[in-house]
């Protein structure tokens, strides 16, 4: 039985801890706010990812396809609301077709359910949607990954695991055959530590005595929400064909468990690593993205049209809604209004690569998760059974 302390209070962290404690090992979970999942985890779309995006044979495409699996069964087991509703990508004109048919490809390469229907089939599904073809892919859900995390709350909790909130880390240092983690009341000992810190991922491995080529970098995905009078136009998931270059899926519509309709995320750079409005700003956060030389490699290359075109769509409501209605075409600026945001961790590399995969690094007692946006929610049980393996105690 080994001492672990695992910082970071999200899904990942906790779906890790309760493999470890699973595994027999004493964890200690560190979380910084004063309560669970109150960033990605708590401020995403809560969409169960089927699988079909990713790079065949890659962490996201394997753990996504298992991940779909065994978080189902984790919420159906432990009382945690879950649809298996399904979606469709949906391609809006032509030129949107190869792409979709390469989402096809990939779909049947990872071994994700996933069907070409025409627009004749699509509106069987979505009445009101516009497409000139679709992708349905039948394994895509709807949770509540927050409840997942009060669901491994409870368990840890009933396992002896020690859970503690408000317990920010201000120093790690190896120590013999283990670490020693600094907080701001208590120095803890232990044989291994497990970095699930998301937005702070890196900081935390540069506490740690690691220096990782990739950078946190924030972006803000802001949402809205279809009135309930225009509720009744979407009947479960609709997305568009992504661009492959993007690590992002593009707005889209999702039908919450409670029925209410959200639409987006956009994607526009944060000025805070927990800034989930314009006027989040944090002076350190802001100098190391202006400083790291990816980001004005990565300004050269998205900053027009890409980048222009989501701060417009940020500032503007009816730009937003028009993005909604080439999905379907009844959404307009009235039927829609503001449902806040969410900030996406994502890693970039000095030449302004971002980072498309997860990134999981080890060091001598040591294992840090450096890149986990989205589908990590999805994997949350996979990538902690993969940490466990790593951690090696």
């Amino acid at each position: 039985m080994a001492r672990v302390v695992v910082v970071g209070g999200g899904i990942l962290g906790l779906a890790t801890a309760w493999e470890l404690t699973s595994r027999g090992h004493r964890v200690t979970v560190l979380e910084k706010e004063t309560g669970w999942a109150r960033h990605q985890t708590g401020h995403n779309s809560n969409v169960v990812h089927a699988g079909l995006y990713y790079k065949p044979g890659s962490f996201k495409a394997r753990m996504s396809v298992a991940g779909n699996r065994s978080i189902v069964e984790f919420a159906e087991a432990n009382g945690v609301p879950v649809s298996v509703c399904g979606k469709l990508v949906v391609a809006t004109s032509e030129d949107e077709l190869p792409g979709l048919r390469e989402l096809a490809a990939r779909a049947e390469a990872n071994g994700v359910p996933a069907k070409m229907i025409s627009p004749e089939e699509a509106r069987e599904h979505e009445p009101e949607v516009a497409c000139v073809a679709a992708l349905r892919v039948r394994s895509t859900g709807i949770i509540s990954f927050p409840g997942v995390c009060a669901a491994l709350v409870r368990l840890l909790t009933e396992a002896g695991a020690e859970l503690l909130l408000g317990t920010e880390v201000l120093g790690i240092r190896q120590a013999g055959a283990g670490v020693e983690v600094a907080t701001g009341s208590a120095v803890l000992r232990a044989d291994a530590l497990v970095n699930c810190a998301g937005l702070h991922s890196d900081r935390v491995a540069r506490l740690a005595g690691l220096r990782p080529a990739a950078r946190i970098v924030p972006f803000r995905g802001e949402y809205y929400e279809l009135r309930p009078s225009a509720a009744g136009l979407v009947r479960g998931l609709i997305y568009p064909v992504p661009d492959p270059t993007l690590p992002f899926l593009g707005v889209h519509l999702t039908r919450m468990l409670d029925g209410s309709v959200h639409a987006g995320p956009n994607a526009v750079l944060a000025l805070s690593r927990e800034g989930y409005r314009w006027r989040d700003v944090s002076a350190r956060d802001l100098a190391e993205v202006l400083g790291f030389p990816g980001t004005w490699k990565l300004a050269r290359e998205y900053a027009f049209p890409v980048g222009y075109d989501e701060v417009r769509r940020s500032l503007s409501r009816k730009r937003f809604a028009a993005s909604l209605a080439k999905l379907v075409p009844a959404v307009t600026a009235e039927d829609i209004v503001a449902a806040g945001s969410g900030v996406r961790a994502q890693a970039m590399l000095p030449d302004g690569t971002l980072l498309q995969d997860f990134l999981i690094e080890s060091a001598p007692h040591q294992v840090h998760v450096l890149n986990a946006p989205s589908p990590a929610a999805t994997c949350a049980l996979e990538i902690g059974r993969h940490v466990a393996d790593q951690v090696g105690v």
